[in-house]
């Protein structure tokens, strides 16, 4: 059965080959001359082969131009993907840069609002702490007069010097700390000699030198050298380091100040054999309430602003501060670089005698009852009239009942200001006006502009300084004596008095 079944299969397909031999004869026949038999039968597969060839060929290339356009479509695929995986993590990026910007800003908003804060208590702080300066430092002005009655009340008097001086250089420190927080530092400029400013730095820090019997050498140019600066300012940068120096150095220990000039600049170096400074905490020793290492007993105090202040100060001034130590027990050295100026030295001229102190009659607005008592005690001492208020609206109503020479007036007074007491007394009274002196525990780069507004002549920074005040009183006194001289208002800015 099978064979029978693929017979007719195999006459299909020899049939089938048959036709295709007959069909490409006759093909051959019309397109060729006439030709023996034999050579048309050797010729027929050779052109075959050919155009097989031709074809296999043509085939090859379209293969391979297929291949090459299948080989871009991939690539531009991948690179296809690789772009989108790349804007996909650009999108990221985008989003947690977005999401980091807006984090600083919320960090820079509380780290700003921190430090005004911070600001703020520290110049809250020192104002509070002036208060009761204030009568403290005015009793031991009035105990200086007894000091001959016995010798223990010259020493009780030599310890109220030395303390009260060193709570208002801390209650200063914690001012100039707020300031330099909030960039309100000012300086006033003026041509200033390298010596006064070394001498004057000297002879504050040479009482605890001498305390700690210290040895102190000073080695100056021969030339002496004039700055472009402030000098209260420069003087508290000297007075500073060497503070910070006699502190750290044991007793009969050593500090050295060597200064010459470098080029347009002068270099002022202030060495010690002391206690060194860690190499670690070396980077960081002029940031604010950076300290070194403290004994348990705190012998050294402080708070960690000095140096804070001596490099803010320098700087404003265009010149820079740097330290030296090879570590602990090994010393330091604070070299401080300052511009030299460019103009000539002044002469120095003759300084003016002070007026003779003549008696007035004084109204004193003051709210703190120990320095209301103290400060008239004071200036009634000196001969003077005084009338006392602790309040705004009782000193209102005496400077209207009555005329004064000088009105001393605080700030900060129940019921009414001082700059509302001032105002209302200035429009109310005819001239000649008595003199207006503020007294204040605020600084003295915080409210003058406002006291000048107010019509104070004077501003005077709490614990008030007597000498300060007795120069004002004399002065206005002699204005008195001579009344052209003395001005119907209060058009310029209240003189600031140490």
């Amino acid at each position: 059965m099978s064979a029978a079944r693929k017979a007719p299969a195999a006459e299909k397909y020899d049939y089938r080959l048959a036709r295709h031999s007959q069909t490409s004869m006759s093909n051959e026949d019309q397109a060729l001359p006439a030709a023996p038999s034999d050579a048309g039968q050797a010729g027929a597969p050779a052109g075959l082969l050919a155009l097989h060839e031709q074809e296999l060929a043509t085939l090859r290339a379209t293969v391979a131009e297929l291949t090459a356009i299948i080989d871009s479509h991939a690539q531009n695929h991948d690179r296809g993907e690789a772009v989108a995986v790349l804007v996909q993590q650009l999108q990221e990026a985008n989003q947690h840069l977005v999401l980091s910007t807006f984090g600083a800003q919320d960090r820079l908003a509380t780290a700003e609002a921190t430090t005004l804060r911070q600001t703020e208590f520290l110049a809250m702080l020192a104002h509070e702490l002036r208060n009761p300066l204030q009568p403290m430092a005015m009793a031991n002005d009035l105990l200086a007069a007894v000091t001959d009655l016995h010798p223990t009340i010259a020493r009780v008097h030599g310890v109220y010097v030395r303390q009260v001086s060193h709570l208002v250089r801390l209650v200063d420190d914690l001012l100039d700390a707020s300031r330099v927080s909030s960039g309100k530092i000012a300086l006033q400029l003026a041509p200033v000699l390298l010596n006064t400013i070394i001498d004057q730095a000297v002879e504050t820090c040479l009482p605890g030198i001498e305390r700690r019997h210290q040895r102190l050498q000073v080695r100056l140019p021969a030339v002496n050298l004039l700055l472009e600066g402030d000098l209260v300012r420069l003087v508290q940068v000297l007075a500073n380091v060497l503070v910070n120096a006699s502190k750290f150095t044991h007793e009969y220990g050593h500090i050295n100040i060597a200064a010459q000039r470098v080029g347009d600049a002068v270099e002022i170096a202030i060495s010690d054999d002391g206690a060194g400074i860690l190499p670690e905490l070396q980077p960081f020793i002029f940031d604010l309430f950076t300290q070194g290492y403290r004994s348990l007993e705190r012998a050294q105090g402080g708070l960690g602003i000095g140096l804070s202040l001596v490099r803010t100060i320098t700087q404003l001034h265009g010149g820079s501060v740097a330290v030296a130590s090879a570590g602990p027990g090994t010393g330091s050295t604070f070299v401080i670089k300052l511009p030299l100026s460019q103009q000539p030295a002044a002469r120095p001229g003759q300084v003016a005698p002070s007026p003779a102190l003549e008696p007035c009659k004084i109204l004193l607005i003051e709210d703190n009852v120990d320095a209301n008592d103290v400060l008239t005690m004071l200036l009634q001492h000196d001969g003077h009239a005084v009338t006392s208020c602790f309040d705004g609206p009782s000193g209102l109503r005496a400077g209207l009942n009555e005329a004064f020479d000088l009105v001393l007036c605080d700030i900060g007074l129940p019921g009414m200001d001082g700059y509302q007491v001032i105002s209302a007394l200035r429009a109310a009274l005819d001239a000649p006006l008595p003199c207006f002196v503020a007294t204040t525990g605020y600084s003295a780069t915080d409210q003058p502009d406002r006291a000048s507004e107010a019509g104070f002549d004077h501003y005077l920074v709490k614990p008030v300084s007597m000498p300060a005040l007795v120069r004002i009183i004399a002065e206005h006194a002699t204005r008195l004596r001579q009344p052209d001289q003395r001005p119907a208002d209060a058009e310029s800015a209240p003189r600031t008095l140490p």
